[in-house]
This record gives structure tokens, C-alpha cells and sequence, in this order.
């Protein structure tokens, strides 16, 4: 007998349970609407010029080799990428509070964050504080924290069905209940998976109540830039709550952004009181990289850092970005007008007020069962769509469908 007889077999992840289903099956007009990546409008993935530019660069550079990187990661990647989060004339920054760890991905991000909050935050190894993560979130987040050793990931409410919308109430209202020092985890812009981020004034409200009632803020940030088109805007929350004074952590990916997706290039930026409290966390960040990947991939951060560090490059990819961004805003604004256009019962607003790559298009199990069975377009049960997998050959296809879906499933 085998010494792993007795282990169970896991259920698929759903995405890729998706993208599976979406291969085999050999209709012609199918659509997959489940997969987590940009993809152009002829339903292709997308390596943006200035990182094949990039890769140019580092290919003929003599100077390069495949030396370990430090623990904590590339330098000139680290502080590149939380200045892009906090910006260049961040406060913090100026004043030495500001560090980082290179991370494997926005998951590994999320990861470190976990573990270290799971060691040294309010006390030792500590179990017991609650961790609230969005109804509903990524999927990834209850797991990660569950994973680090939190025994209490609890939801705070976000969606607001019946309006599609944010459910700023419930979510305030979980905020002024939940125990003090408890962590939030915190979507920094087009929140995954409803699209619906709250408005400037609305973040104000929530980061009173947090800085009143002693709350740790973790933001993760997996779209900045690509969301609106402007990394100004995208970060507006994240910035808002440093000038706020909080001490606080932010997961940062760069897979969408610069369609690094199999890189595995991301960033947990630290803020900190002051340089002394920065200084013993980055110590003990240390610790658990070497027992986890022991030190980090240089090929992806080299990318992201030498474009961030030219002025060249940068403006370039910032124009890459929002050739994203704007491609995603034109099929939502498409794809809401064939609605209206066809008379499609309920109102379909919600989608261009949303934002980034993936939309709550309010669709019930059941409707997407028939979406996905009767009109072989696949999106994931929750309703949840990603607005790069309509193109102009195939959205008229997928309006006319979902209109048939909303008006003969209830």
C-alpha cells in the first residue's frame, strides 16, 4: 500500500475547471468569458511592446548573470515598485518608513504579509484575531490566510445584490462591529470580483472608522494603472490611507499590468511608524522568504525595474497600460448599449459603472448554467465575467445571449 493511499482527492480550481471545459467543448461560436488574463480583441494574449523592448535590453547586457538575488529581492525592483504605489512624494517614503519584499506574485505578496501578521501582530503567533476579507472576495484570500494559520477569516459585507452596487452601509456597519485590531483585507482599485470600488469620499469614511477603531489595513493591488488607465488614480486609496497616518501593508502585482502572468513578479510594500520599527520587520521578513523560496527570480523584476527607472520606458508603458484599460472601458460601454439596445429585462448600468477587467454581471446560478450549457459561453458560477474575453466578432453573440438567458431563466 502506498504511504499516500489515504490522500483525498481536491476539487479543480473553478477558473482553470473552466478554461478545461472551454477546450473540449467544440462549438464554433463558443466564448470564454472565465479566463483571468487580458487577451486583445482577436481573443490573444498580449506580451506589451516595452516589455519585449525590456527583454531586448537585458538580453544584450553583458553585465547580467544569474547570481542569487538578495533575500528580500532586487532593490531597484523593490523601491521602484512601492514608489509607484505611494508615489514619488509620499511622506512616508521621505521619511525612511517605506520597505519591501520581493514576492512570487500578488499571491506570494498576500503570503508573506499573512505570515509574518501571523508571527508579530498583536502578540505572538498569533491565531485568534479575526481576518475579514470582502462578500465576496478572490477566491485565493480566505485561503491564503487560513493557510498562514488564522483560524478566524470571517466576511465583511460588500455587494449589494438586489442594486449592484457597493453595500456601503453593511460594509461600514461591519467595520464599527468587528473587534478591535481585527485585519482587513482591502481590494486598492477594481475590485475582483465585482468590479465596484468605493468613491473617494466613500474611502474616507471607511479609513476613519479604521484609524478610530484600531484596524490593520492590507490592501492588495493587482490592477494598478490597469483599471482606470491612470496609476494616479488607481493608488488614490492606497495613498489616502498613508497620508492617514496608518501603519499598514500592500500586496502589489504586476501580472496584469505589464502581462507578466507566468513571471511571478510581485511586491508586499511595508509602511511602518518609523525606520527602526521598518528595520526589525524587514528582519523577520527575512527569516520566513529563506524558509519559504529563500530568495527570488530575477527576470521578471528586472523588467518592471528597468522600465520604471527610465523615463523613456515608463511613459511608454503607461501608454501600454491604457491601451489595456481602454479596451476593457470600450467593450463594457458596448456590451451595456446591445443590452439596452435589445430591451434586455433589468438594468444593466452597473456594468460601465464598474471598473477593471472583470464585471458582476448579476446573472443567478441558474442563468449561467444556461449560459454555459445552452450557449457555450463559460464564466464562472458567480456571474462574474472577464470584459477581455468580448471582442467585436463575438459580442453581439454574447448580448443576444444573455438577453435570451435573462428573459427565459428566472
Amino acid at each position: 500500500m502506498s504511504v499516500f493511499s489515504e490522500v483525498p482527492q481536491a476539487a479543480p480550481v473553478a477558473v482553470f475547471k473552466l478554461s478545461q471545459d472551454f477546450s473540449n467543448d467544440q462549438f464554433p461560436q463558443k466564448v470564454n468569458l472565465g479566463v483571468g488574463a487580458y487577451r486583445t480583441d482577436e481573443g490573444q494574449p498580449w506580451v506589451l511592446p516595452v516589455v519585449k523592448k525590456v527583454e531586448k535590453i537585458i538580453v544584450h547586457d553583458d553585465r547580467l548573470n544569474h547570481e542569487y538575488l538578495p533575500i528580500l529581492g532586487l532593490p531597484e525592483f523593490r523601491s521602484s515598485a512601492s514608489k509607484i504605489a505611494l508615489g514619488d512624494d509620499s511622506p512616508a517614503i521621505q521619511e525612511d518608513r517605506v520597505g519591501a519584499v520581493q514576492c512570487l506574485g500578488g499571491t506570494g505578496a498576500l503570503k508573506m504579509g499573512a505570515e509574518f501578521l501571523r508571527r508579530f501582530y498583536n502578540g505572538n503567533n498569533n491565531t485568534k484575531t479575526p481576518v475579514y476579507v470582502s462578500a465576496p472576495t478572490w477566491e485565493n484570500h480566505n485561503a491564503v490566510f487560513a493557510n498562514a494559520g488564522f483560524d478566524d477569516v470571517r466576511p465583511y459585507k460588500y455587494w449589494d445584490a438586489e442594486n449592484r452596487g457597493l453595500d456601503l452601509a453593511g460594509f461600514l456597519g461591519d467595520l464599527e462591529s468587528c473587534p478591535e485590531h481585527s485585519i482587513f483585507v482591502l481590494h486598492a482599485c477594481a475590485h475582483n470580483p465585482t468590479g465596484t470600488d468605493p468613491t473617494q469620499e466613500q474611502w474616507m469614511q471607511i479609513a476613519d472608522i479604521m484609524m478610530r477603531r484600531k484596524l490593520f489595513v492590507f490592501f492588495d493591488s493587482a490592477y494598478q494603472g490597469f483599471a482606470s488607465g491612470s496609476l494616479e488614480k488607481d493608488a488614490w486609496a492606497v495613498r489616502y490611507f498613508v497620508s492617514m497616518g496608518f501603519e499598514m501593508f500592500c500586496a502589489q502585482s504586476f501580472s496584469k499590468n505589464f502581462g507578466l502572468y507566468n513571471e511571478r513578479v510581485g511586491n508586499l510594500t511595508i509602511v511602518a511608524q518609523d525606520a527602526d520599527n521598518l528595520k526589525r520587520i524587514l528582519s523577520q521578513m527575512e527569516k520566513i522568504v529563506r524558509t519559504t523560496w529563500s530568495n527570488p527570480p530575477s527576470q521578471g523584476a528586472r523588467i518592471v525595474a528597468i522600465t520604471l527607472n527610465s523615463p523613456e520606458l515608463f511613459s511608454e508603458w503607461k501608454d501600454n497600460v491604457k491601451t489595456m484599460a481602454d479596451r476593457v472601458l470600450l467593450m463594457r460601454a458596448q456590451l451595456k448599449a446591445k443590452l439596452q439596445a435589445l430591451g434586455t429585462p433589468g438594468t444593466w448600468d452597473h456594468i460601465t459603472e464598474q471598473i477593471g477587467m472583470f464585471s458582476f454581471t448579476g446573472l443567478n446560478s441558474k442563468q449561467v448554467e444556461y449560459m454555459v450549457k445552452e450557449k457555450h459561453i463559460y464564466l464562472m458560477a458567480s456571474g462574474r465575467i472577464n470584459m477581455c474575453g468580448l471582442t467585436t466578432k463575438n459580442i453581439d453573440y454574447v448580448a443576444e445571449s444573455i438577453h435570451e438567458t435573462v428573459t427565459m431563466v428566472q
